[in-house]
């Protein structure tokens, strides 16, 4: 392996420099590192360093650091990286169709390579704190985010009731998934989130949800 070396991508003043492609390189590589660590049977949180991160992106450790201010952040932004193109949200013109489809993604996601990620994430995350912010405000805000926008242009179409409260909605849709996800005591099967969908917007579209009006898309709670 070659010198490891220390990055710059911006001069003072933030101008950037004629090196900006090299520094996008050296990113991906460390986000590939990290994703190719945790992906690995047996490797866990704790297991993952900053040195050995930098050591197979061929980087230095203040690279690293340029980017990501702890190990942490790192991970969230490697697994939101690897999976965020996959997880957003179509726009067909019916609101069951848009969020049936992302649901029916993210299964696959969580069935796949990246389901041992997310699973070594949310572990970890119930006794470090740092971990579960993180990968809340860099993966699940910004999902929730999208979800917000798919519920409420179903409210334009007058597919949903302009009251419905949009945290319980996304809430009890994706609650069941990280549930089987996470207990394992059922599989997860395209037909089970049809299921799920249809079921729950159904239910939305013929009532408002007996909570409406008490968040509406502002809560803290996540996709």
């Amino acid at each position: 392996m070659g010198r490891k070396v220390n990055i710059v991508c911006e001069e003072p003043g933030g101008k950037r420099s004629p090196g900006r492609p090299r520094c996008e390189r050296a990113r991906q590589a460390i986000l590939g590192s990290t994703l190719h660590f945790l992906e690995r049977k047996g490797n866990g949180f704790d297991d993952l360093t900053i040195e050995h991160v930098a050591e197979q992106a061929n980087v230095g450790k203040a690279t690293v650091y340029r980017w990501w201010p702890n190990k942490a952040a790192l991970v969230a932004d490697a697994f939101a990286s690897s999976v965020t193109q996959k997880l957003r949200f179509p726009d067909t013109g019916s609101v069951g169709k848009d969020m049936s489809q992302q649901m029916q993604q993210l299964v696959k996601i969580l069935r796949g390579r990246r389901g041992h990620i997310l699973s070594v994430i949310l572990g970890a995350g119930q006794s470090d704190p740092t971990l579960i912010s993180a990968f809340r405000e860099r993966f699940m805000k910004p999902r929730r985010a999208e979800a917000y926008a798919t519920l409420r242009r179903g409210i334009e179409r007058g597919e949903l009731p302009a009251n419905l409260d949009l945290d319980f909605v996304l809430d009890a849709l994706y609650g069941p998934i990280y549930m089987r996800f996470l207990i394992r005591h059922d599989t997860l099967t395209p037909e089970f989130v049809d299921q799920l969908c249809g079921l729950l917007l159904e239910r939305a579209a013929r009532r408002s949800s007996p909570v409406a009006g008490r968040r509406n898309g502002n809560g803290a709670s996540s996709v």
